[in-house]
């Protein structure tokens, strides 16, 4: 049963592991966050930081040989985890979307576009023909596709890689979800329609109380869209809390080198700073802190896991050596 009143998302201790020839890959290794109904979770990191799996754990996607080990995920309080499969095909398209990286993954290339709408609409409401091309009409329309009508009858090969990710996005609004999970869906797209996607979006949350997750690296497009933010590395977050106090405020080294590395924070003519060195090989993770190769403020007592914290309200960390001096805050705008 639904809470209106709890969270629409809840995620406790996920761990989400690979079982391969090389051995075991934690690619998610106890991760915990929730989203409230209406707000934007932005979820960022490193490519291998975990922001993907997590988001097809959600969705009950993980196949051979990965597979969710432990942990809830529970959407108003139902625990998707133990959920059977055709509890999940009902819940994927009608409550809970996702939108792929690559639009390939939704789209059909050997059926039209109008017929893949339709059918994501009536598999999961009773609802006419006509009535549902209008509103797979509508949708087209509201992502920036021109000339919806004749659109609708084209196959996804007679679409740029920009308008599929467009049609893709579409369809995920169709059933107005209460969960969206977003992986980087506007990679693809310049920038004017990047923005024309993230106002339907806020929009589409705060008139009907859609949550969203949004997976990105893209940390300024997080900074003008999502509420709160979780800070992946090595499948594990490190760092989350409000949107403004994470950016402004970065309390974990990990944090403040990825908002160091924006380009634009560079001073002109100066090499780009940069986090060094790699991340490390999910199937060979150090001892101790995962990011301890990387930091500036490594000691001994790095060689513990650090647990999780709550340096102040709303904020957690993981971190044995979090920066709490002013010098360290590093302000973000909003994308243009």
């Amino acid at each position: 049963m639904r809470n209106p009143q709890g969270p629409t998302l809840e995620v406790r201790n996920l761990q989400t592991y690979f079982f391969t020839k090389g051995g075991i890959a934690k690619a998610v290794d106890g991760i915990s966050f929730s989203v409230e109904r209406g707000k934007v979770l932005g979820l960022v990191g490193e490519s291998g930081s975990g922001k993907t799996v997590t988001g097809f754990s959600v969705l009950g996607l993980v196949d051979e040989p990965g597979r969710v080990v432990g942990g809830e995920i529970l959407y108003h309080g139902e625990n998707l985890v133990t959920a059977s499969a055709d509890r999940m095909r009902a819940l994927r398209g009608a409550n809970i979307a996702m939108i792929f990286q690559d639009p390939m993954m939704t789209l059909n290339p050997v059926l039209r576009i109008d017929t893949q709408m339709i059918e994501a609409i009536q598999a999961h409401e009773k609802i006419s023909t006509v009535d549902a091309f209008q509103r797979a009409r509508d949708a087209l329309g509201q992502v920036g596709i021109p000339a919806p009508d004749e659109r609708l009858r084209s196959y996804p090969h007679q679409f740029s890689g920009g308008m599929r990710q467009r049609v893709a996005i579409a369809i995920a609004l169709l059933n107005k979800p209460d969960l969206i999970v977003a992986d980087e869906p506007t990679t693809a797209l310049d920038v004017t329609i990047q923005g024309q996607i993230l106002f339907e979006v806020q929009k589409l949350c705060a008139e009907t109380g859609t949550s969203l997750i949004w997976i990105t690296h893209d940390l300024s497009v997080v900074a003008g869209l999502a509420d709160d933010i979780c800070v992946m590395y090595a499948g594990q977050v490190v760092e989350q809390g409000t949107v403004d106090d994470v950016l402004d405020r970065p309390m974990h080294p990990y944090t403040h080198g990825l908002i160091g590395s924006v380009p634009s924070r560079n001073r002109r003519g100066a090499p780009l700073s940069q986090i060094p060195g790699m991340t490390p090989s999910l199937l060979n993770l150090p001892v101790g802190c995962a990011f301890a190769s990387r930091c500036p403020r490594v000691d001994a007592a790095c060689s513990v896991i650090p647990e999780v914290s709550a340096p102040e309200a709303g904020r957690q960390l993981r971190c044995h050596h979090p920066i709490f001096d002013g010098a360290a805050s590093i302000a973000l705008g909003a994308p243009s």
